[in-house]
């Protein structure tokens, strides 16, 4: 085949259809799915995807019964009438020429409200409510309602579902004899514990025939401990073929695992080997999906290429460009906004009873709502910053036809962002600049590097508008001896490349510090592909052994290395709270857990008394300390750079102030992003 991407882009035949290519949208709750009225936002957010071209849709897990609601009120389909509402996101998706599969999803243990059920009355570490152990009926009307929701997807025009058996909802806790402990005929042995899934399959197979999509995800890898086996994976996966399976996709690491899955600086495509494994051992035939940080089209077809999977699961790249499939086959890959993981946006926001979107993409989720149209009066619009809310506000002014001038006074456009991607970490914060260079180019902004404009110079050119996103400054630190040479700010570290000695107190603990303590102790440069091997080893994942060792530890799990740190840390803060308490939901235990396995002692509490040759002296509850260090870092927050702001306006000019120029509050891509597109869509 002369098309780019020929594994990627070719059908897929699973015998009553055929799918248009190998791209499966993964299942993602994006918060829209308890909205009211006829799901007008959800519709359009999947059509948005099939008209991007996605072979099959999955969406966020649906809930069979109460008892199985991830929260209170969450989504569930148990009744015809809401069976009804669901028509209207099928047919907008039928209507891009799309396939959608709804997935089900019973929380179990998992459930954050009172009613939530187990296998066994244990409770979850990530849950405060104890579940309700189910009686023998529990489990057979438990399966009764999973088929009932397989029926009225059905009717509600879904070309499938998925049965959702991992990341340790309740069939997962079924399977795995640490949170089965029952003594029935659904406990015990595990042919006996794998019952349920299998049941449900069947049963589910039986009610709604054999033209009609059930996919099973199926837990390859559990990340905890006492696990399932590899050889009690294969005979799952046997099981679930034989049930009457159309697709396995696969689920890696359960929500309490202490493995990062699918976090920014877990390697491309790090898990496929799983499914490789899976594939190898060849005890299924039907085809296979495989998951996790898989961003790209030339990663995606190479996993394809090599015989990883059948098929690959994306859903946070399809929130960051819901045309990336479309880009991907008429040979437009550069254009493709690449999904960063960095979870903000998207699983942060879920987390948090928030709409899902994305850093990336502000019109994710917001597809009714941030609206791109055509400007009815051409504008000469300047933008004063190439950082991120500069760029995004001249893309989007520059698409909806005005003409638009960006000036930056460095020689690079990134800003804050441009500092950031230098931790090794954040490699894919390189594929985000590339987006914003090509945009800027297909979109006909005029580029102006390294210019440092006035206010004279912008009233002299004929502007109608002027956003202003000239960001921050670091903010000075009022300390003796901070005018000492070895008082560094962050830029002059991470842009400017300053020498830092062995021994390092950082002022600060907010994302920044955290960021510069990560650059500080990893003794490896920033790559663009860092090893997979080497990650599996430092977090403790088996994949030397998993599929190839029957004997091999449960769950995937071995003693992970212990890191050499570059340097000796101490990471200081103010306040007494747990350092990283407003990093991300879903990665803050990350970046704390790595910091801690490279020795970076955490100090709260802390009052600055002065730096001099001894070192830093300090306070920390009362008690005098000196920290001996070579270097002090200072990332003690920052200040909003927004001086244009009053000279243009006394020069009658109309100016938008946005990003940090606005609020210099914890950096923030994702508000300085959406700020950005918001100004210039309303234009």
């Amino acid at each position: 085949m002369n098309a780019p991407y020929p594994s990627l882009l070719a059908p897929l035949n699973l015998g009553h259809v055929t799918l248009k290519n190998r791209v499966l949208m993964g299942s993602m709750h994006v918060g829209l799915e308890e909205e009211g009225g006829k799901f007008e936002k959800l519709a359009a957010y999947f059509a948005a995807r099939a008209r991007g071209g996605v072979g099959l849709i999955v969406t966020g897990g649906v809930s069979p019964n109460i008892a199985g609601m991830l929260k209170p009120f969450a989504a569930m389909l148990a009744t015809r009438r809401a069976a009804a509402r669901h028509k209207h996101v099928t047919d907008a998706v039928h209507a891009e020429g799309g396939r959608i599969a709804l997935q089900i999803l019973h929380a179990g243990r998992y459930g954050y409200q009172p009613l939530c059920v187990a296998p066994s009355r244990i409770q979850s570490p990530i849950s405060p409510f104890t579940p309700w152990s189910l009686s023998s009926r529990g489990v057979e009307r438990t399966i009764d309602n999973f088929v009932r929701c397989a029926r009225l997807a059905r009717e509600a025009g879904y070309d499938g579902v998925e049965v959702m058996g991992s990341e340790g909802y309740l069939i997962n806790q079924f399977i795995v004899k640490h949170t089965n402990q029952r003594s029935d005929a659904w406990g015990g042995e595990y042919s006996q514990r794998i019952r349920f899934p299998t049941e449900i399959l069947r049963r589910m197979r039986e009610e709604v025939g054999p033209d009609f999509i059930l996919i099973y995800r199926l837990s390859m890898l559990d990340l905890v401990k006492d696990g399932s086996s590899w050889p009690e994976v294969l005979e799952l996966a046997q099981a679930v073929q034989q049930a009457g399976a159309s697709i396995i996709n696969t689920g890696i690491g359960w929500h309490e695992a202490r493995v990062p899955t699918i976090a920014t600086m877990v390697p491309r495509a790090a898990f496929t080997w799983v499914t490789r494994r899976l594939k190898d051992s060849g005890v299924v035939t039907i085809p296979l999906v495989t998951s996790n940080r898989i961003n790209s089209p030339e990663v995606a077809e190479q996993v394809l290429a090599e015989g990883h999977a059948d098929m690959v699961s994306m859903a946070r790249p399809l929130l960051a460009d819901a045309d990336f499939v479309n880009k991907a086959a008429a040979g437009r890959a550069a254009e493709i906004n690449t999904c960063i993981a960095c979870n903000q946006a998207c699983l942060d926001h879920a987390f948090q009873n928030k709409r899902a979107s994305c850093l990336v993409n502000p019109q994710a989720c917001h597809e009714t709502e941030l609206v791109y149209r055509p400007a009815t009066q051409q504008k000469r619009v300047a933008v004063v910053g190439g950082g991120m809310a500069g760029l995004s506000a001249a893309c989007v002014a520059a698409e909806r036809g005005h003409d638009v001038v960006l000036f930056e006074a460095r020689d690079a456009i990134g800003g804050q962002f441009d500092m950031a991607r230098v931790i090794p970490g954040k490699e894919e914060f390189d594929e985000t600049l590339r987006y914003f260079t090509q945009r800027l180019a297909t979109a006909g902004v005029a580029l102006r590097l390294g210019q440092k404009i006035s206010a004279d110079e912008l009233n002299d050119g004929a502007f109608t508008e002027v956003i202003l996103a000239t960001g921050v400054r670091p903010r000075a630190l009022k300390l003796p001896g901070s005018d000492r040479a070895n008082v560094l700010s962050y830029p002059q570290v991470l842009r400017d490349g300053a020498a830092v000695g062995q021994r390092v107190a950082i002022i600060g603990a907010g994302g920044i510090g955290f960021d510069m303590a990560e650059f500080l102790t990893e003794r490896r440069e920033k790559r663009a592909h860092p090893e997979i091997a080497e990650f599996m080893a430092e977090w403790g994942v088996n994949r030397e052994g998993w599929g190839v060792d029957a004997e091999a530890p449960r769950g995937g799990l071995v003693p992970p290395t212990q890191p050499n740190p570059a340097r000796t840390v101490f990471l200081l803060q103010r306040r007494k709270t747990r350092h990283g308490k407003d990093l991300g939901k879903t990665t803050g235990w990350i970046h704390r857990a790595s910091l801690k396995k490279r020795g970076v002692e955490f100090l709260g509490g802390v009052e600055y008394q002065k730096v001099d040759d001894d070192g830093l002296h300090i306070t920390v509850d009362g008690e005098p300390r000196v920290l001996a260090v070579d270097h002090v870092v200072v990332c003690a927050g920052q200040v909003s750079e927004d001086g244009l702001a009053e000279p243009l306006r006394a020069l009658g000019l109309k100016v938008h102030i946005i990003g940090g120029a606005a609020e210099a509050s914890e950096l923030d891509a994702k508000r300085a992003i959406r700020q950005g597109a918001e100004v210039a869509a309303a234009l």
